[in-house]
């Protein structure tokens, strides 16, 4: 490469839980520079999954947070052109990307559910998301079946 790579931008931390992860998520979640809109729905849905969560021991954040690695992908599959052949190579996922792959996912399949509010439609997918079912779970589920019915060009890996 001719350029040194950019640095990562440092993300400060959200204003009510002090959490990086928060603040991601809120990003991927923020619609035309509306960041306190964001926010609120974020923390409207939290709220609605600790009411839903009552006799449980986890906080909502906990919830969010397993819902979160639930849905988080190991594998996905890159296109890799051989010999005029075109193969899907089964790859690892960096740590970092595994995360925003999760967040843009959980999103994804909420922002596509029906309901009244971003808020409820978020709540429903973290809930799904945390007894491994929904969209996103599902989505993840088919990144794995992909991988493993393409285990056999793992030795194309780049």
């Amino acid at each position: 490469m001719r350029k040194a790579k950019p640095k990562k931008r440092v993300i400060l931390p959200d204003p009510v839980y002090g959490e990086v992860m928060v603040a991601k998520f809120v990003n991927h979640l923020m619609l035309d520079g509306k960041k306190n809109t964001a926010y609120d729905v974020f923390y409207t849905a939290l709220d609605l999954v600790g009411q839903k969560n009552k006799d449980a021991e986890k906080t909502a954040l906990d919830v969010w947070k397993a819902a979160l690695d639930n849905i988080t992908p190991l594998v996905e599959v890159k296109s890799k052109r051989i010999g005029g052949a075109t193969f899907q190579v089964p790859t690892e996922i960096r740590a970092d990307r595994k995360e925003s792959i999760a967040m843009k996912n959980m999103i994804l399949f909420a922002r596509k559910r029906g309901g009244h509010s971003m808020a409820e439609k978020l709540a429903a997918e973290i809930m799904d998301a945390m007894n491994s079912q929904g969209g996103a779970f599902k989505r993840k589920e088919d990144m794995h079946r992909m991988a493993e019915a393409n285990r056999a060009f793992a030795h194309f890996r780049f």
